[in-house]
């Protein structure tokens, strides 16, 4: 995206794409020789799914995300970074207030997924700098795949053991344990959807959502005053929702009294209700009424079953975590790098005889300093209503160190998990701003209340 990092609901969301392809080749089939499944590990990272891929011979990192139909390439420095095969200009169509963006239509791509192959993929390229999902994320990440992968295979996710086995479909047998429920899932598209419903001011409405891996929020509601599907006013907040690739979207956020999916119920569900500004509905499907993320996603282990229309779910060890919010309002990215001064001690062994020993060994600990490259981190998104705001702190700002520990000593997720502690945990950032170094304090607001500031 770059996109919200949420506990981390991290919306990186080209939410809409709707590609105008008017033919599937015939031989743009993934194919297992041997084996009936093949398993790959993958990173799990602001509640999206980041798998190594291999294109043209070159590995890269996608996110696996249901709600894209066709693989697409960003983040590359050069056109020539791998070999594109036949490419053509093409024109995709996002979210965000500009509408679309140039690209490459690439045909006759190899693609390679552990021991899963593909000879002949269609790839969508995007060279645009400012599209670099990368910063926000703090792993590299070249593009998102999605429907390629799932029409072929019964895939599984695992996310309590971080990773996919895609079955071969005539051997894949279907789960029949009373923990596992099987609920119908329809195609349109290239994209799954299913029927679930949600508890909004203490009426309960059926509702049509996108299941949509590449989002790492909760829910997204298109608001509709007819179903009854409106923010609350006394619980609601403005906010980025995260970045699509034709601009940033902007939006609500909240919570539904109740999910229900199947059997399974989750309470105070966060939900964001998008701009009508950011959505074009004449781009999507018409009974979708949202968006179904990550962080709901992963409290299950599933099974994609596309050839027979089914989704398999079973709930794991992240069913019962809390929703919660970016209670700091802050939104940080990776801004590159910088040397690091870091002491090291070195031991060095003397021998030496007295009348006790005459194999004594003396240790002696000297202290080097080695060079090393760590992540600086900028804050390039600040909730206005939030405490950190009235503290002072400001977009642009350069994290030195949070709560007296090195910034640089963080990987960005385990900055933001602190980011989005309890209201009331008292936080001290200091920053750099125009070559001076200032110290902040405040305390973790509630996102839904404006608080005074807290120094």
């Amino acid at each position: 995206m770059t996109a919200v990092l949420r506990l981390f609901y991290f919306c990186i969301k080209f939410f809409f794409f709707s590609f105008n392809i008017l033919h599937l080749n015939a031989q743009d089939n993934f194919i297992l020789n041997d084996d009936v499944s093949e398993r790959i590990n993958f990173e799990f990272i602001s509640n999206l799914i980041i798998i190594p891929i291999e294109v043209n011979g070159v590995e890269l990192s996608f996110i696996l995300d249901t709600g894209v139909s066709k693989p697409i390439l960003f983040n590359l420095s050069q056109r020539d970074s791998i070999d594109l095969k036949n490419a053509k200009t093409f024109y995709l169509h996002g979210l965000g207030a500009e509408g679309k963006l140039k690209a490459l239509r690439s045909t006759q791509n190899t693609f390679k997924i552990g021991n899963v192959g593909s000879v002949n993929q269609d790839l969508y390229v995007v060279f645009d700098e400012a599209i670099n999902f990368t910063p926000r994320l703090g792993v590299p990440v070249h593009g998102i795949i999605g429907y390629d992968v799932f029409k072929d295979f019964v895939v599984e996710v695992n996310y309590s053991s971080k990773y996919l086995r895609l079955h071969k479909v005539n051997s894949f047998k279907p789960k029949n344990s009373k923990k596992w429920k099987s609920i119908p899932m329809s195609i349109h598209g290239r994209k799954p959807f299913i029927d679930t419903k949600v508890t909004v001011d203490k009426q309960q409405q059926d509702v049509k959502l996108l299941i949509d891996t590449g989002s790492s929020d909760a829910l997204w509601l298109f608001e509709d005053k007819s179903l009854g599907l409106l923010s609350k006013k006394n619980m609601i907040f403005h906010d980025y929702l995260g970045q699509g690739l034709s601009g940033s979207v902007y939006g609500k956020r909240s919570k539904v009294e109740q999910f229900t999916i199947s059997d399974f119920m989750l309470s105070k569900a966060n939900v964001a209700f998008p701009d009508s500004t950011s959505i074009d509905k004449t781009k999507i499907f018409k009974e979708r009424n949202g968006s179904l993320g990550g962080d709901i996603l992963k409290r299950f282990n599933l099974f994609f079953d596309y050839s027979n229309s089914r989704l398999y779910l079973k709930k794991n060890s992240y069913f019962k975590d809390a929703f919660t919010y970016n209670n700091s309002g802050i939104v940080l990215e990776h801004n590159g790098s910088v040397f690091v001064n870091e002491e090291i001690r070195m031991p060095s062994y003397d021998n030496f005889g007295d009348n006790r020993n005459d194999n004594s060994v003396q240790i002696n600990f000297t202290i080097n300093y080695i060079m090393k490259l760590k992540p600086a981190y900028k804050i390039v998104e600040l909730r206005e209503s939030s405490n950190a705001y009235q503290s002072g702190l400001r977009v642009g700002d350069v994290l030195i160190n949070i709560n007296s520990k090195q910034a640089y000593d963080f990987k960005l997720p385990e900055i933001n998990r602190i980011l989005h502690g309890k209201t009331g945990k008292p936080i001290r950032l200091r920053i750099e701003r125009n070559g001076q170094n200032m110290l902040f304090k405040f305390r973790l607001d509630d996102a839904f209340k404006i608080n005074e500031p807290s120094n």
